[in-house]
């Protein structure tokens, strides 16, 4: 118990002085101003040369999405997340030692050219990224926590972080295992990172970017536009365009869906769902409705409260 108490201390001590360090001392190895520098960047060409002319500069929700970005990208690290994950951790290795495993890297890449490597984390996490995101929208519990990311109304660079933080959580815990096994360090993640951040704002963002041929590879806006579409087709009831960086799984899997480009396709949740616009209500929310179904599944399941295959007197 010791230890876990210690990886606590240490995940909020250490992340803390990471955070003061990122924005006190700039540099080129520096998360905090690259995030800056690339939404500033992406803005600005969004103001220049927008996609949907007629959107306001800023749009609806905009500072809303604005503080998704720091509160997902470095403020909930801060609160909670670095230091129960470092628990997490030290609890995995525990489990795994009691069978007598101390190391689960199963594919040594560290000999490989660097840029190979960089080439291999980022298509094995993209992959990941787009499992992890059809598991959204086909399952009902995971789904509640996804409505955050889709009820922006009106598309733009910064509604990539809005999301709600439970997504953090898991993304991050289904995608440990298998980075883990090929052992890639956090310089790579930093590139990686970066890379996927900017790919990201941009299929989010008000512009138009003619892929040409490579549209079966990378996703942009055109394309991840029809993945937030109001209304779905009868074809893809749960959702289509499910790729995070790259198009090429969508293809591949026949989970593509892109009959044009409309620029002023409606998109966001249905209309008839009432949904929060606040940061607390939308946090909240999710866990008040599958706390709602988890009750009146076993309210129908056992309508008397009795016990299961309890007889009644």
């Amino acid at each position: 118990m010791e230890k876990y108490i210690k990886a606590i201390s240490d995940g909020y001590y250490g992340y803390w002085n990471y955070l003061i360090n990122e924005i006190l001392n700039p540099s080129w190895h520096n998360y905090f101003y690259w995030l800056v520098g690339a939404s500033l960047v992406i803005w600005l060409m969004e103001i220049v040369f927008p996609w949907r002319k007629n959107q306001a500069l800023i749009r609806e929700h905009f500072w809303l999405d604005i503080f998704y970005l720091f509160w997902n990208y470095f403020l909930f690290a801060l609160v909670a997340y670095n230091a129960l994950s470092m628990v997490a951790v030290e609890a995995f290795n525990d489990f795994l030692g009691l069978f007598g495993i101390t190391n689960i890297v199963a594919i040594k890449v560290d000999q490989l050219p660097h840029w190979v490597q960089l080439l291999i984390i980022f298509v094995v996490r993209d992959f990941m990224q787009w499992a992890i995101h059809c598991m959204y929208h086909h399952v009902g519990w995971m789904w509640e926590f996804h409505k955050v990311h889709h009820s922006t109304r009106e598309m733009g660079f910064a509604a990539l972080l809005r999301y709600h933080w439970m997504e953090n959580v898991i993304y991050r815990t289904l995608e440990y295992i298998p980075l883990a096994m090929i052992g890639f360090g956090i310089t790579d993640f930093f590139i990686v990172h970066i890379f996927t951040l900017v790919l990201g704002q941009l299929g989010h963002a008000n512009l138009y970017i003619p892929l040409g041929p490579f549209r079966y590879v990378i996703n942009g806006p055109q394309m991840h536009l029809w993945h937030h579409a109001r209304e779905l087709p009868e074809s893809h009831p749960h959702g289509f365009n499910y790729g995070i960086s790259l198009s090429l799984w969508d293809f591949l899997f026949r989970t593509n869906y892109w009959p044009s480009d409309d620029e002023n396709l409606p998109v966001g949740l249905p209309d008839e769902e009432k949904f929060p616009e606040d940061f607390v209500g939308q946090t909240l929310v999710p866990f008040k409705r599958i706390f709602a179904k988890g009750t009146k599944k076993t309210s129908e399941e056992n309508p008397t409260g009795s016990l299961p295959n309890q007889p009644i007197n």
